[in-house]
């Protein structure tokens, strides 16, 4: 390679204002972005693809977002949608998909919450994993952002401080995890840790990655903001500056011949990055399939079946002897459809992560198709009397409500844009002599960003108890992604369902659920707590911040305080009794055999989870998830299902080592049940092998 192809595999390929030009107009990523491809040799570089919940280049599937898919439990659909997505990513040209997000949520508030699978470290890492399984038998896939960016409207600007032990035991064992699955990239984050930009901070690229796992993939930027001193970064060990021409072009050269950086370093990312590109290349047994593919019937098919499968069953009491839910159409003849989001698709957010499909079901379309004979009654305003009056002349009421896009998501404002320390890392641009970019030059989404309440509006919860108080046969649908306080309505309210952003066929899995096409299968990633009290502090403006390991279920522990749903937590249509004993195998592995039966008149799906804690150590007494099954039971039935115990999940940093030491088995105490300290858990002691 010439010098200037070298250089040139470093960086985008895209001329940067043509890049925002081209944004700006057509919007992001409407087609594959290229970087580092060198035509004169057959390298056809990164082609990069947004996700998570889709295939972001073209009109594809609009898959559930990644929380909701989360909630399944159900690691082998989440692959199955890798691999949807793999294919819809290869038919539209790309060979890299920059969705694989597991960055854990510290704070349910955070705006982009609806990107990553839940507060588990042991769960996060096993969805991540399944979805770089699928993903990857079409593309590159890409894991991200490393690391700790759990917060939206600061992020370009929030310097992180943790410990080492935290670090490892806590915000770093879901990405090792997607490492060893063999993810072909990690993108680095916008916030700095410890003092230093995460984009060219040598201690998480290179002795984390590198040295202590072992990991031999690309480390590329997050996008335009990603890195701050060309050199220092390619020092630090990243790989690739994305996505367009730009501070690695401006002044890498004279970085070499300053002595910043050298082509020895120049070498070794770019033997990397052709590297990637060949292991995925070859290892491809399929041609690329044709547009068709594209929100196909197949992958269209998936998506509703993801998203009834997510939907989660908070409540559901019974109202003269029987519970309100499943509704039978043939029964019901007049609905109540109460809502602002009743008629919306409300798929998620418009940020990187925004799919475009060729069209999408909304909650109101859903219920039409699948109760065809019943009367709706469609109230859209803020109008809890109007609503009220809807509600007490029909058979059942169905009150959507929650967030959409305004209200949480990808953030990047006009603060953002006039931050003069932001603007020098663009190149000059063409129209104003070098001065730097002018005003809303570059793309701005001004809206989302992190919530600054967890509850719903005012106006929804007035509208859910006085729905509820008018018609006994009330269901309140919840649209969110992160954690909702639910205390001031829950209790008036006689059946909830969590049912998420839930993609293009949410409507119709809606009603899948509503009616009992679909049990009710969702388990929540995360616990709901019944005061935002019960939570870490959180700045969303924040400069500065300390994580410390303490969020979700184990701060609610901590603190001794219930959760008003604890972590796992889901209800079915029908009723299952778990049996369990546990093995451990000569290599130390440790499984549990779990004996599921279905009590209840309905077939099921039931989630076998184990949670564990440590009775020794700096760790005792914290209480996580270490493996989950999902398994099928049809009415009056009897299933088996092994579920896989990580004992690593409990693992303490050991400094010397530098690695995380798993505890012995005989020191770890197994609750087999149906969610965190469920108290018909079967609990359990592993005993070493003979």
């Amino acid at each position: 390679m010439t010098e200037d192809e070298r250089l040139g595999l470093l960086d985008g390929d895209t001329p940067f204002w043509e890049g925002i030009a081209v944004m700006l107009d057509g919007g992001y990523n409407t087609s594959p972005l290229p970087h580092g491809a060198v035509e004169r040799l057959g390298v056809p570089g990164t082609r990069f693809v947004d996700g998570p919940r889709g295939c972001v280049a073209g009109h594809g599937t609009a898959f559930p977002v990644s929380m909701a898919r989360g909630a399944t439990w159900d690691v082998e659909l989440e692959e199955r949608v890798g691999d949807a997505i793999g294919r819809e990513l290869r038919s539209q040209g790309g060979n890299f998909f920059g969705g694989v997000c597991v960055n854990l949520p510290r704070h349910p508030a955070w705006g982009r919450v609806q990107e990553t699978y839940g507060d588990d470290p042991h769960h996060l890492g096993e969805f991540g994993a399944a979805l770089t399984r699928g993903v990857q038998r079409h593309a590159m896939a890409c894991v991200k952002h490393y690391a700790l960016n759990s917060m939206e409207n600061a992020r370009f600007e929030v310097d992180v401080t943790i410990d080492e032990a935290t670090l490892h035991e806590v915000y770093l064992p879901h990405f090792k995890r997607a490492a060893d699955e063999g993810v072909a990239a990690v993108m680095s984050a916008y916030n700095s840790v410890n003092g230093e930009w995460a984009g060219q901070n040598r201690h998480l690229l290179t002795e984390v990655l590198r040295e202590q796992w072992g990991w031999d993939g690309i480390t590329v930027s997050d996008f335009i903001w990603g890195l701050r001193d060309a050199a220092a970064s390619l020092e630090a060990g990243l790989d690739l500056e994305e996505p367009f021409v730009q501070q690695r072009a401006l002044h890498l050269r004279a970085d070499l011949e300053a002595g910043r950086t050298s082509w020895d370093s120049v070498r070794r990312a770019g033997v990397r990055l052709l590297a990637a590109q060949l292991r995925s290349y070859a290892t491809r047994s399929e041609p690329d399939p044709g547009p068709q593919v594209m929100a196909s019937a197949e992958h269209r098919a998936l998506a509703r079946e993801v998203a009834a499968r997510a939907m989660v069953l908070l409540k559901n009491e019974p109202v003269e002897g029987t519970p309100v839910l499943p509704l039978d159409p043939a029964a019901v003849r007049s609905i109540a459809l109460v809502g602002r989001l009743a008629t919306a698709a409300n798929t998620g957010d418009l940020g990187s992560s925004n799919v475009r499909p060729p069209s999408t079901t909304s909650p109101l379309e859903g219920l039409r198709a699948a109760f065809p004979d019943a009367g709706i009654t469609l109230v859209e305003q803020d109008d809890p009397a109007a609503a009220a009056e809807a509600a007490r002349a029909a058979d059942v009421a169905v009150v959507v409500v929650g967030f959409d896009e305004q209200d949480e998501g990808e953030y990047v404002g006009g603060d953002v844009m006039s931050d003069p320390v932001l603007t020098t890392l663009y190149p000059p641009h063409p129209g104003d002599d070098g001065a730097g970019a002018p005003q809303g030059a570059v793309m701005t989404a001004g809206f989302g960003g992190d919530r600054t309440s967890l509850r719903l509006r005012p106006v929804d919860e007035e509208t859910a108890r006085a729905v509820a108080a008018a018609n006994p046969r009330t269901v309140v649908a919840v649209v969110a992604a992160g954690a909702v306080v639910t205390e001031a309505w829950r209790h008036d309210v006689p059946a909830v369902l969590l049912t998420w952003y839930a993609g293009m066929e949410g409507g119709h899995a809606l009603a899948d659920v509503l009616t009992g096409a679909q049990d009710p299968s969702g388990r929540l990633p995360y616990s709901l707590p019944t005061s935002e009290e019960h939570l870490p502090p959180f700045d969303k403006d924040a400069r500065a911040v300390t994580y410390d390991r303490w969020h979700g279920q184990k701060l609610l522990d901590r603190l001794g305080v219930p959760a008003a749903f604890p972590h796992g937590f889901g209800l079915s249509y029908t009723t299952f009794e778990v049996d369990a004993d546990v093995a451990t195998g000569p290599g130390g592995d440790v499984r549990v055999r779990a004996r599921v039966r279905n009590t209840g008149g309905r077939d099921g799906r039931h989630v076998v989870q184990v949670h564990g804690r440590r009775t020794d150590g700096p760790r005792a007494g914290e209480t996580v998830v270490l493996g989950f099954a999902p398994v099928a039971v049809a009415a009056g039935a009897s299933a088996e299902v092994d579920v896989a115990v990580h004992l690593g999940a409990l693992g303490a940093w050991d400094a010397d080592a530098r690695r995380l030491v798993p505890p012995a088995a005989a020191d770890v105490v197994l609750e087999v049940g149906a969610h965190a300290h469920d108290p018909a858990a079967r609990t359990l002691t592993p005993t070493p092998a003979p």
